[in-house]
């Protein structure tokens, strides 16, 4: 039996690593999809029960890349589970990058270690034994005037200014768990005439939910859906395979 421990991790790929080295796994599409449902854990788990903020909670872009990992890992379950599901170009893509993106991280673990201990050793200076204690020096060419070497320096700032005058803040809306959870439970609150099927309860689907929504609010969506199933809150019901996904509260 597994035993997840909540611990803070500087991102998804450090934590995912972490569970696959605890399992003594190869990283493999076979193994990702065996350590989905441990993610999904600790990504449900990142809020404290007595509702205090943890890292994750207080820097929305550290949430934001464990979301994305999370909808990767459930592409690899759903392409290990359904032997027809077809992944696209881009999300096999998606998935390779995701692989080889935790091998590097496994082969540069032990240098991170070893840099950490040489800084707590307070010993930061790194250099080459030959240079190491001679003085600075620099060696003009020839030919070179200081008219040159003005203009040349002149460059640099103007190329450096016109860099900063192109730079451009681009704001995009978070989407946080908590939103879709609220969205899925009050679509599911006091139904209206036109949301009620023959049977008398609320007629929701996932289709009518993930309608004209981008791509990372699907992911959400589907990640709140399957939080509400996890906490017994909501019924689902897929008919077939493919086929839309109905949802019903308790």
């Amino acid at each position: 039996m597994y035993e997840l421990k909540l611990e803070q991790f500087t991102g998804p790929i450090e934590k995912l690593l972490d569970l696959i080295e605890e399992r003594k796994l190869e990283i493999t599409e076979l193994n990702l999809a065996e350590v989905t449902a441990d993610f999904l854990t600790y990504l449900d788990m990142l809020t404290d029960a007595d509702g205090t903020q943890t890292n994750a909670e207080k820097s929305p872009r550290l949430l934001a890349d464990f979301i994305v990992v999370a909808s990767q890992l459930l592409l690899i379950k759903s392409k290990a589970l359904l032997p027809n599901f077809q992944l696209t170009g881009e999300e096999e893509k998606d998935v390779k990058d995701l692989q080889n993106r935790l091998h590097f991280y496994r082969q540069f673990k032990p240098a991170m270690g070893h840099l950490k201990k040489l800084w707590e050793q307070n010993n930061i200076s790194i250099s080459r034994p030959l240079f190491s204690g001679r003085p600075a020096f620099f060696y003009p060419a020839d030919n070179i005037k200081i008219n040159d070497l003005y203009k040349l320096v002149k460059g640099i700032f103007e190329t450096i200014q016109q860099l900063s005058e192109k730079s451009q803040t681009i704001k995009s809306s978070l989407i946080t768990l908590e939103e879709k959870i609220e969205e899925i439970m009050n679509r599911l609150g006091p139904a209206r005439l036109n949301d009620v099927s023959h049977s008398g309860r609320p007629d929701l689907n996932f289709g009518k939910l993930a309608k004209e929504k981008p791509r990372s609010e699907i992911i959400v969506l589907f990640l709140a859906l399957l939080h509400l199933l996890a906490k017994q809150l909501i019924k689902v019901e897929q008919k077939k395979q493919f086929s839309d996904i109905m949802i019903e509260k308790r």
